[in-house]
């Protein structure tokens, strides 16, 4: 990388050719193997992040909950709503509903707010729910235009619709109960249904509930991808990669969020909550420029390689710590380590303070660098795109099957280096000891040989084929290795 000078040698502009994107960089392996889903146990070995999963449409989502709606209804010979009930409220677990059930029923129905924990008194109560007036809008009304739900409260039909209309205006479906005070009784969805008689209330009610019952199905999420309306299965309620087949969206099957390994689903969301409370912060401390350790330019990176040459001194050195790069790799674990301050405990509360920021900055910037580096790796991608897309049409310097490994190459190289971004959070949260020490030296090797690959590739007109795929497999190594031994679930 040669700072602001690298910029002008690059055409940026827009290209179709080649067959790999940065949106790809998890569904290509760097030995050019396509990733399939169909079980197999050696890539399950060789890939730890990798789960077998589907990609459902909404069809076959419905499908598949109702084939267990009828199982249960018929083994237990209740009505498919209470079923649903019992099913929602129990994560799916089909048989063991059926063994609750057996044993004590009526305790089941209780716990799964279907059956009220006192039996309906009928000679005891108000009035008014017992028929001829509804105690809610206070109208004498024939006793056929009342409804009662298994709880025994009565109340008449144009106050029930208009309950359940409130409710699912407030997105709320399964979960609706009973309008009585302190009554949790739930009203199933054939009670609903027959109550409701807007169209569109209707329909609105039939999507929230689906929407429940694939939330509470513990092998069953929604694709995040903007308006995607894929479903995923997966046997597998784990942190694992999933990538939706129409969006192409990757995430995390257990939370939903963007795919986080190494860091669990608890850590990267107190992570990425305060990286939102001190965004401000770290933004005014890390600016986006830095001063050539040598001469003092001001130079801005404008590459994801953190192996910087000022464009003035030629001056080599490291972006993050502004160390001298021909030094650099004894000294890379140092780099991306974080020294803590053994004494730390015994000063000022302010000291402490400082302290705290001072490691929170160490491991922010080095996150936002990385998210930057793919950044700009990518448009580094589409530079070297347009000038091989000039070399084979013009200069016929061979043709583009020639060049795929470039694009496996830098395909491979957003890979590792969204990994090792996501260990920055991980390293943030861990207790110092010998694991951490361990983590960090292994962390420290995945940094240098993915800044190495990251420098063959933006050099890659002059880089020898044979040492860029030799490169490709060792980063890739790096990663497998400090996944296996720090990935947890």
């Amino acid at each position: 990388m040669s700072g602001e000078e690298c910029e002008s040698e690059m055409d940026y502009s827009d290209s179709d050719c080649g067959d790999i994107g940065y949106e790809d960089y998890y569904s290509v392996q760097p030995w050019g193997g396509e990733v399939d889903n169909d079980g197999d146990t050696d890539q399950s070995r060789r890939d730890p992040e990798f789960t077998v999963h589907d990609c459902l449409r909404v069809e076959e989502v419905e499908r598949l909950l109702n084939e267990n709606v009828e199982i249960l209804s018929t083994s237990l010979r209740i009505t498919p709503s209470l079923a649903k009930l019992l099913l929602h409220a129990h994560n799916w677990a089909l048989q063991e509903i059926v063994i609750k059930y057996r044993t004590n029923a009526s305790s089941l129905l209780i716990n799964s707010k279907i059956k009220p924990l006192y039996p309906p008194d009928p000679i005891s109560g108000p009035k008014g729910q017992r028929g001829g007036i509804c105690s809610v809008c206070v109208n004498g009304l024939p006793l056929d235009r009342f409804s009662t739900l298994t709880c025994g409260h009565s109340f008449c039909k144009d106050c029930w619709c208009m309950h359940f209309e409130v409710q699912i205006t407030q997105g709320i479906s399964t979960g609706i109960s009973c309008m009585a005070q302190e009554c949790d009784v739930l009203a199933p969805e054939d009670f609903v249904l027959s109550l409701l008689t807007k169209p569109n209330m209707r329909e609105r009610y039939q999507q929230f509930a689906f929407r429940d019952y694939v939330k509470s199905h513990p092998q069953l999420r929604f694709c995040p991808g903007p308006n995607c309306q894929i479903v995923m299965r997966s046997k597998e309620h784990r942190a694992k990669r999933v990538t939706c087949s129409s969006c192409k969206t990757i995430f995390c099957f257990r939370c939903g969020m963007d795919y986080h390994a190494p860091t669990d689903c608890g850590t990267i969301r107190k992570w990425l909550t305060k990286c939102a409370d001190d965004s401000e912060t770290a933004n005014y401390i890390s600016a986006h420029t830095k001063d050539c350790p040598k001469c003092h330019i001001c130079i801005e990176k404008n590459g994801g390689c953190n192996h910087m040459q000022c464009y003035n001194c030629k001056h080599d050195f490291c972006w993050m710590c502004l160390g001298d790069w021909k030094a650099h790799g004894s000294e890379y674990y140092e780099c991306s380590r974080y020294k803590e301050n053994p004494n730390i405990a015994h000063e000022s509360v302010h000291a402490q303070a400082r302290e705290a920021l001072k490691k929170y900055l160490h491991y922010y910037e080095r996150w936002e660098n990385h998210s930057k580096s793919l950044k700009l790796e990518e448009q580094t991608l589409e530079g070297i795109k347009s000038r091989i897309n000039k070399k084979v049409m013009n200069a016929k310097s061979g043709t583009w099957i020639d060049w795929q490994h470039l694009f496996a190459a830098a395909s491979l190289l957003a890979r590792c280096r969204y990994t090792l971004q996501y260990t920055y959070p991980y390293a943030y949260y861990m207790e110092p000891g010998p694991r951490k020490e361990l983590f960090e030296y292994q962390q420290a090797q995945l940094e240098a040989e993915i800044e190495n690959l990251s420098w063959k590739i933006e050099h890659a007109e002059t880089t020898d084929r044979g040492a860029l795929e030799n490169q490709m497999d060792i980063a890739e190594k790096r990663r497998v290795i400090l996944l296996k031994d720090f990935l947890e679930f």
